[in-house]
């Protein structure tokens, strides 16, 4: 099913602020939380909706990236309601926007303990141009830590599993309760009982993985996807980091990219020019016939319609923009100097009066104008 768009979940604007994206969230939030909706899997699902817009929106790079691309630009990690993430992990992220609303803590009220994240990784992926025009599916190798296996867990000791210290302060005003995170177990309420020799003292140890990556039609220079939950595993049964792919192009020896438009440099010679011609020109994947009209000047562009680069959220194409360069031989015999000593006394070969040349990027703009 295709994911629903996020300030429609949210129910905002593009121009929301941070506060009010942050205010919409908690009122969804608290609209479909579990302890309001027991056993309801259709208010988890929107409950799970909503933490998933809200954690792309009110990330500023996130949302500048979505805005831009949509979807695509999230990658294909899956989010909360896609499986990248639990109600843990929700409650660990954004339990303080529910407030005292269910008894400042997660189910039923009451203290939880903290839910760690793993952090995330980094790669750049190179793709060609015809993979940027069609989309690509790519293995790439990552070395990640994960949790090894054969560990095992127990109650912190110091917390007693609460990830929290307690402490009762006598003071002017009576008596002040204060909680800090527990020093042992870092908020988790958990220790490690038994690991295996290979894994470090967060029971961890760092692995290859061979990691399906699904690169959508129309990325740019720069762009990167967020893969949810394929980072570094968190220690205690907490929650993968993210994978963030950065997309870096390969240069094209005969096209050159502006946005979703294409450019190319065709060289003709001086005959096809004034007589006209048809002409083969490349395309992303394949070749085009074009048709040189005659009498056509150095510095034309034509423009074919729908042969350029898609746009990353599916909509419409760019065209390819093909720019007319009358080309002049360097070296000519004897035979064609005469020719061309005698075209060039003829009328029809001397310039018009005022003629004048624009530049090449003057002239694209023009065909849009």
């Amino acid at each position: 099913m295709a994911k629903r768009d996020y300030y429609e979940v949210l129910g905002i604007s593009k121009s929301a602020n941070e506060a009010e994206i942050k205010k919409a969230y908690r009122q969804m939030a608290i609209k479909f939380h579990p302890d309001k909706n027991p056993g309801d899997a259709s208010a988890e699902e929107k409950f799970k909706e909503a933490a998933e817009a809200y954690e792309v929106l009110s990330n500023p790079e996130k949302k500048a990236r979505y805005d831009q691309f949509g979807h695509a630009g999230m990658g294909g990690g899956g989010g909360y309601g896609g499986g990248g993430m639990n109600m843990d992990d929700i409650f660990s992220n954004f339990g303080d926007i529910f407030g005292q609303a269910f008894g400042g803590g997660g189910f039923g009220g009451g203290g939880r303990s903290r839910t760690m994240k793993g952090s995330n990784l980094r790669i750049k992926v190179k793709l060609n141009l015809e993979e940027v025009a069609f989309g690509v599916q790519k293995k790439i190798k990552v070395f990640k830590m994960v949790n090894a296996d054969g560990v095992t867990y127990d109650t912190c000791g110091t917390c007693k599993g609460s990830g929290q210290i307690r402490r009762v302060q006598q003071t002017i005003l009576g008596a002040m309760q204060t909680a800090t995170t527990c020093h042992t177990c870092n908020g988790t309420g958990k220790s490690i009982k038994n690991k295996p020799k290979d894994a470090d003292n967060n029971g961890q140890k760092r692995e290859e993985e061979l990691i399906d990556i699904n690169i959508p039609a129309g990325v740019g220079e720069g762009m990167t996807l967020n893969m949810s939950g394929k980072g570094n595993a968190a220690p205690f049964g907490g929650v993968n980091g993210d994978l963030l792919v950065q997309i870096e192009e390969e240069e094209h020896p005969l096209l050159k990219r502006d946005g979703v438009n294409l450019y190319h440099d065709l060289y003709i010679n001086f005959a096809d020019a004034a007589l006209g011609a048809s002409i083969e020109v490349p395309l992303v994947k394949g070749k085009a016939q074009i048709k040189i009209e005659p009498g056509t000047q150095s510095g034309k562009i034509l423009r074919l319609k729908g042969k350029g680069l898609p746009e990353v959220n599916g909509y419409g194409h760019g065209d390819l923009l093909v720019n007319i360069n009358v080309w002049t031989p360097q070296k000519l015999t004897n035979q064609e100097k005469e020719l061309l000593q005698q075209l060039k006394e003829a009328d029809n070969f001397k310039p018009a009066p005022g003629s004048k040349d624009k530049s090449f990027f003057h002239r694209v703009r023009e065909m849009f104008t």
